[in-house]
């Protein structure tokens, strides 16, 4: 039984800590310390690369508040999640921080409004600790393994990322990954995972991505890798750490859709700057591609930018809409969602959801003649071939 004192966490930080350990936000590879904080806070660069606050370790709690208030340089504090030692620390210093400073200074405001704000706001305490740390966290390790292991195994020289909630997964975005891969000898989709609930589970996500890439794309030329999405992602600055990931992976570039919050333009020391202007310095290339909209006119997928023809004549690829019509157990319309994967999302939603499911599907649907056992999956899908079927008229 250790004697250190100990300093608790959640899983949120202990995959931030992680993914800084790993070297995947390189430059900054450890905990800043005071003097490092104030002035990355201030200038927005860390060792001549932008990063947009700094990083520090300042959990909340009474417990936590009394062992940051008693420590001292070089003790060394056992980092714990629900009573499990995940990692150590040895103590440089530790120092005060502004709370509200810190949250305007990741999500632009401290407005409690704000879901990001409320969130972090609940998790950080006023004390900050520096110090060398180790955590075990073997995720990254198998995900950085994973890439290297497709390289070798592809011989890819150029490498494109996308970041992707899929949440879910529709017609628009694959419109994307098809136009990323066809520039690109290898494609790695980091598959967002957030800590917080919302939309649909990750499995299902995961799922619905793979069912499409094994069976809809060239073999070898996507990779899909979880890709823990803690609050240090979610402010507006989110699209300058994508990159630095996204390089620090091993990628050339990273495709962002023009729609992406972090594209917008901000006002700084009394010019207008664009993200570009902070992502020159990371050596990456930031490749923009247009949205997508349904044509009715057109009758296909097409870009806003080249499309003749009006708004009034666009469908568009609204992830909170489509997610309610899944969420409501309707099958979204295949010119939104492709069909597979509509029909692999609602098989996993709703289980079990049909009484007598080999009987409807029998009775309704068109078949070989052979009495097979169907999947529910099966059963959308051709309940989907059947909403597209023309009658007479």
């Amino acid at each position: 039984m250790s004697n250190n004192k100990q300093l608790y966490i959640d899983t949120e930080a202990l995959s931030t800590l992680a993914l800084v350990k790993a070297g995947l936000i390189a430059p900054v590879t450890g905990l800043m310390n005071a003097q490092e904080a104030k002035e990355v806070d201030e200038t927005q660069m860390y060792k001549g690369v932008p990063f947009p606050f700094s990083f520090i370790l300042a959990p909340t709690g009474e417990k936590n508040h009394q062992t940051l208030t008693s420590i001292k340089e070089g003790d060394v504090v056992d980092l714990m999640i629900e009573g499990q030692k995940v990692g150590e620390l040895v103590v440089e210093e530790t120092f005060t921080i502004d709370p509200e400073q810190r949250l305007n200074n990741i999500y632009g405001t401290y407005d409690q409004t704000h879901p990001g704000v409320k969130n972090t706001m609940a998790r950080l305490g006023k004390v900050a600790v520096s110090g060398e740390y180790t955590v075990n966290y073997p995720l990254l390790t198998d995900n950085i393994n994973r890439i290297q292991k497709m390289i070798n195994k592809t011989g890819a020289k150029f490498i494109s990322s996308l970041m992707l909630a899929a949440n879910p997964l529709n017609r628009a975005h694959e419109r994307m990954i098809r136009q990323a891969i066809s520039d690109s000898d290898l494609l790695i989709i980091f598959l967002r995972k957030p800590f917080t609930a919302g939309g649909l589970r990750y499995d299902i996500r995961h799922n619905a991505l793979t069912t499409f890439v094994d069976n809809f794309l060239p073999r070898n030329k996507v990779l899909i890798i979880p890709f823990e999405n803690s609050y240090i992602f979610a402010g507006f600055n989110e699209l300058i750490l994508d990159a630095l990931l996204a390089k620090n992976y091993g990628c050339h570039q990273l495709v962002v859709g023009k729609n992406h919050g972090g594209l917008g333009l901000y006002y700084d020391k009394n010019r207008l700057n664009s993200v570009f202007d902070h992502c020159k310095e990371i050596d990456i290339d930031i490749k923009t591609v247009d949205e997508y909209v349904y044509c009715d006119t057109c009758k296909t997928l097409v870009s806003t930018t080249t499309c003749p023809h009006g708004q009034h004549h666009h469908v568009h690829y609204h992830s909170e809409s489509i997610m309610k019509l899944i969420q409501s157990g309707l099958i979204p319309p295949s010119i939104l969602v492709r069909k597979e994967v509509s029909a692999n999302i609602l098989a996993a939603l709703f289980p079990e959801r049909f009484e007598n499911l080999q009987e409807m599907h029998y009775s309704l649907m068109p078949g070989s003649g052979l009495l097979e056992q169907q999947s529910e999956e099966q059963f959308y899908l051709k309940l989907i071939e059947l909403y597209q079927t023309s009658s007479l008229t």
